[in-house]
């Protein structure tokens, strides 16, 4: 059985993009789905310094390993100042600093939303701009803006960006 692992790039323990992420992994069937949490791999923020006198975390191998396990990655980006989370930015850093192109080329559904109506717009591209240099293979994206007003009770209540993600969450699927 395929496995898709799901995360957030947020620490939040009320993320946002963490129900998206675990809403667009409940719309995925025969697969096996596990959902990681960035506050289970903490890490010492990066810097070469804390590197060549402490070497690689743990956690950091830990969390590139179970990236490299799945056939198939769901990450909903959290927008902060709109830029990647100080606690995505840096676990990032940490994989990157053990392969480079810490991806692995595994399909991926990238996604952000945010409360705003701009979903989460700004960190979306950046990542769509930068991911595929570290390996990443973007297979869809999907950007859902005013998340209080388009979901609830753990689903998506906007008809039209449910039918959007459903058809993205396929498009992850079929590149498994």
């Amino acid at each position: 059985m395929k496995k898709v692992v799901v995360f957030a790039g947020s620490n939040s323990v009320n993320s946002i993009n963490k129900q998206l992420a675990e809403y667009a992994s409940s719309l995925l069937n025969n697969v096996e789905v596990s959902v990681l949490d960035l506050n289970d791999f903490t890490l010492p923020v990066y810097g070469i310094d804390e590197e060549t006198n402490n070497g690689i975390p743990k956690n950091a191998s830990k969390f590139l390993d179970e990236i490299h396990g799945a056939d198939g990655i769901i990450l909903s980006l959290a927008e902060h100042n709109g830029n990647f989370s100080a606690v995505f930015k840096n676990t990032y850093d940490w994989m990157s600093r053990i392969q480079q192109k810490l991806w692995n080329n595994i399909p991926m559904l990238l996604m952000a939303t945010s409360p705003g109506a701009r979903g989460g717009s700004s960190v979306l591209s950046i990542a769509k701009a930068g991911f595929p240099y570290m390996g990443g293979r973007i297979v869809a994206d999907f950007s859902l803006p005013s998340f209080s007003e388009n979901f609830k009770d753990g689903g998506l209540i906007n008809e039209e960006y449910n039918d959007q993600l459903k058809e993205l969450v396929n498009k992850l699927k079929t590149s498994l």
